[in-house]
């Protein structure tokens, strides 16, 4: 099996900066994908950012310029910088990865969550 622990949520004023760090361990033979995902109250689950193995980084326009996504491959753990953050960052932020395990399997594995909260 595969765990996702994400570590570094919290409350933040407006205008401040939280890192979420998110590390995975298990069965693991290759990681392809890795991102974060957020869910706010009453809403459902949407991307923030996504970084692959290797190639470009893909983030949602809302976060653009402000959030920044980074990973360690020998580590096998990604990290998310966040920076002017707004009230409408709040939600629980989710780890994602797709794991290729030891057994040839190919699947989705998420953390449990990190809750940040954006208020004064």
């Amino acid at each position: 099996q595969v765990q996702l622990v994400e570590s570094g949520g919290g409350l933040v004023q407006p205008g401040g900066s939280l890192r979420l760090s998110c590390a995975a361990s298990g069965s693991i033979l290759s990681i392809y994908a890795m991102g974060w995902y957020r869910q706010a109250p009453g809403k459902q689950r949407e991307l923030v950012a996504t970084i692959p193995s290797g190639g470009s980084t893909n983030y949602a326009d809302s976060v653009k310029d402000r959030f920044t996504i980074s990973r360690d491959n020998a580590k096998n753990t990604v990290a998310l910088q966040m920076n002017s953050l707004k009230p409408e960052d709040t939600a629980v932020y989710y780890c994602h990865a797709e794991v290729l395990s030891k057994l040839l399997l190919r699947n989705d594995y998420w953390g449990r969550g990190a809750q940040v909260t954006v208020s004064s």
